[in-house]
């Protein structure tokens, strides 16, 4: 985990999913959890490799502008959340159409919701 200028957490280029073959690989061989406004699919990461975030987000969710909003909050929800992650996990995000009428802390909540049905964080602040 990296701090950026202001001491703020963020999301790195190599903390991010990029190439095909890993969302492949995560939503072939990983387990998923489907719960309000999102899905979420996870495997272990390779040694040596902290945990990395891939999003998803469909044309059913909505045109550009509502995918793109998508993204930003299931972005922000992983990066206020990623130093309470268990173990290395690379972690695929798939947005649902019913995201592009939820504010961020809705979303939140159900990444947080998420994440602790699968046991990947260990404690939530309040």
């Amino acid at each position: 985990m990296k701090d950026g200028p202001s001491g703020r957490q963020c999301l790195t280029r190599g903390q991010r999913l990029r190439q095909s073959g890993d969302f492949a690989r995560i939503r072939a061989s990983g387990q998923r959890i489907a719960l309000g406004c999102l899905i979420a699919n996870w495997a272990a990461s390779m040694p040596g490799r902290g945990s990395r975030l891939g999003v998803i987000t469909g044309r059913k969710v909505g045109n550009a502008v509502i995918r793109n909003r998508a993204r930003r909050l299931l972005r922000e929800a992983y990066r206020r959340h990623q130093g309470e992650l268990c173990a290395a996990t690379d972690l695929v995000l798939v947005a649902r159409p019913s995201i592009a009428n939820q504010t961020f802390v809705n979303v939140e909540a159900d990444f947080l919701h998420v994440m602790r049905k699968a046991r990947l964080i260990t404690a939530v602040k309040s």
